[in-house]
């Protein structure tokens, strides 16, 4: 579903809500706006905001504003790059409020190193190729020394981008594509209304890696909850097999009251996994992992184990032993770690050795009364927070 760009005025720089945690330092340029599907019962974004295309000579628009700050912040910076507060507040003081929005991106990314740009927002390559050349070849021109460019996309969309149209892409300049597989399970995608199958999951990764741009492979463990959990790890690893990733990156399922799913965990007609079971089904996509050179990611906060990082196949059972060290613990030491990973104070079942730590996580749980058969409705509470 696309919305046309004809007559929309320009109203200034934008940037959308979300980029992955890998694109933090990067330049935000916002080439459509919200999700052209937004169905997904797991996903509380854009609910609510219509979908549309940018027309591509505001993001030329956006790109040029960033362009200009630059230059007047390079000019501004002393010969080891750092700025003074007062020559900053005098340029800012001579722009509009809808100017400063440029100039803060600007400054935000300029103080981060200006090596990379995520365009946004949920699946830019739903526009034209041409239009993607079009803006990725601006992008090149006015910032020739960055190093990465990367967006968001759709399996369904990219499953139907010509192989050659893909590559020009990539020659334009576009570096990695993160995609939301979120399952390799059919039965999995359906009941969380992914709007994509295992076979389309697999022709678009395995097109990426054809037309030479990185793959970053988002995957949902807890997805499937108990009912679905072994065949959502079998079938996810079949899949991850079949188009050997760049990257595979865990988020965990979690259930806000603002997604589509929460009525059915509510209800009682979705079972959630408990921590315990979620490192079991981890664990089964690890070992069930081959013959695949992906780096694995553990990088965020919602996930059990930021330990379980590595390149396959040399770091698989130092990762495969993480979530077998935390399932072997008894339930009194897999609450401490859960209360403490989610807290940020462990990243992998050995910091609970710290004994310091350890005492602080024995005293919260007291004073909050959590105990094993509790600790995962106040990890549940916790998560929200997260999203």
């Amino acid at each position: 579903m696309r919305k046309s760009t004809q007559k929309q005025e320009y109203k200034g720089f934008e940037q959308g809500p979300i980029r992955p945690p890998s694109e933090a330092s990067s330049l935000l340029i916002r080439v459509t706006r919200n999700c052209p599907w937004n169905k997904c019962a797991f996903c509380p974004v854009y609910k609510g905001e219509a979908f549309s295309l940018r027309p591509v000579g505001h993001v030329k628009k956006d790109i040029d504003a960033v362009h200009s700050n630059v230059l007047a912040l390079k000019k501004m910076s002393d010969a080891s790059g750092q700025i003074s507060r007062a020559d900053l507040d005098d340029f800012l003081a001579k722009l509009s409020d809808s100017e400063k929005q440029a100039f803060y991106a600007a400054l935000n990314w300029y103080a981060s190193g200006m090596e990379s740009v995520f365009l946004q927002d949920a699946n830019s390559m739903i526009i034209s190729p041409e239009e993607m050349v079009e803006i990725l070849q601006h992008l090149k021109n006015r910032f020739p020394w960055v190093m990465r460019i990367t967006t968001y996309a759709r399996s369904h969309s990219v499953a139907r981008i010509k192989d050659d149209q893909l590559k020009a892409i990539a020659d334009a300049g576009l570096n990695r594509i993160h995609i939301g597989m979120e399952s390799g399970s059919d039965e999995v995608l359906k009941f969380v209304r992914k709007g994509t199958t295992k076979d389309e999951h697999i022709r678009a990764g395995q097109k990426v890696a054809a037309a030479g741009i990185q793959l970053s492979e988002y995957v949902m463990p807890g997805l499937g909850g108990r009912a679905l959990s072994r065949t959502h790890a079998l079938e996810t690893a079949d899949a991850l097999n079949q188009i050997n990733p760049d990257y595979i990156r865990l988020r965990t399922l979690a259930i806000p009251s603002s997604v589509a799913m929460f009525e059915d965990y509510q209800a009682g007609r979705f079972d959630k996994l408990t921590d315990k079971e979620a490192a079991e089904e981890i664990l089964l996509l690890l070992k069930s992992l081959e013959g695949i050179s992906s780096r694995i990611r553990s990088d965020h906060v919602l996930n059990l184990f930021e330990e379980i990082e590595g390149i396959l196949p040399e770091d698989r059972d130092r990762m495969i032993g993480v979530a077998e060290r935390f399932l072997a613990m008894d339930p009194h030491d897999q609450m401490l770690y859960q209360v403490g990973r989610r807290l940020g104070q462990l990243r992998g079942p050995d910091d609970l050795k710290n004994t310091k730590v350890r005492e602080e996580l024995e005293n919260l749980c007291s004073k909050n009364a959590i105990t094993p058969e509790n600790v995962d409705l106040f990890i549940d509470e916790m998560m929200k927070r997260f999203i």
